[in-house]
């Protein structure tokens, strides 16, 4: 984890990853900085750092989870369904297909945030390979290629979730620049200010 930039460790059925999403594109624009997409297995994240799954939450922290993503919204004037129909499914062929791409050195931006609006705003189920591939597809790219690349990437989802753990990650998104970690889309001002404050070597 020494390469220069921004070590983004996210999941890819993060809501909040969604809303943080084009913010850190445009803080690293500004600072002319890699972002290393990093997704996780957060579920083995919150197993052995002591989080607990949205679902097995009380009725009162899941209350105001929805509270605060209808501020979030609201602020950002970005809309999301709080509770779609295919919430949170298994994230792992997502995951392996977005480091598949990143690792081919093709942009991954604007994927994993289709693949997020997918689950947020369209009702969308992003376990079934069949919804990845009209993703895929959109994005002008080889749906049966890289759906048959992706499972070949299951190491370094493993290695990217064991990477983060070691970093302190605990949730998503988590963002890591020079050692320090930054946890929350609410905390990407604190980003900004700290790559401000300490510039990556040219």
């Amino acid at each position: 984890m020494n390469a220069a930039g921004i070590h983004y460790y996210f999941w890819m059925n993060s809501d909040w990853a969604y809303l943080g999403a084009d913010r850190l594109e445009a803080i690293a624009r500004k600072h002319d900085i890699p972002i290393h997409y990093k997704p996780v297995d957060l579920p083995q994240v919150y197993a052995r750092t002591g989080g607990v799954l949205l679902g097995q939450r009380s009725p009162e922290r899941q209350a105001y989870r929805i509270a605060e993503l209808k501020r979030w919204c609201r602020k950002l004037g970005i809309q999301v369904n709080p509770t779609p129909r295919f919430m949170c499914p298994d994230a792992t062929l997502a995951s392996t297909l977005v480091i598949a791409i990143n690792q081919a050195g093709l942009p991954v931006l604007d994927l994993y945030k289709a693949i997020l609006r997918a689950q947020w705003c369209e009702e969308q189920n992003i376990a079934d390979p069949t919804q990845l591939a009209r993703i895929l597809q959109a994005q002008q790219l080889d749906a049966d290629y890289w759906l048959k690349q992706a499972p070949l990437m299951q190491a370094q989802y493993q290695a990217h979730t064991e990477e983060a753990i070691k970093a302190g990650v605990f949730g998503s998104p988590s963002y890591v620049y020079q050692g320090e970690l930054f946890w929350g889309q609410d905390r990407l001002d604190m980003l900004d200010e700290a790559i401000a404050l300490h510039p990556a070597p040219a």
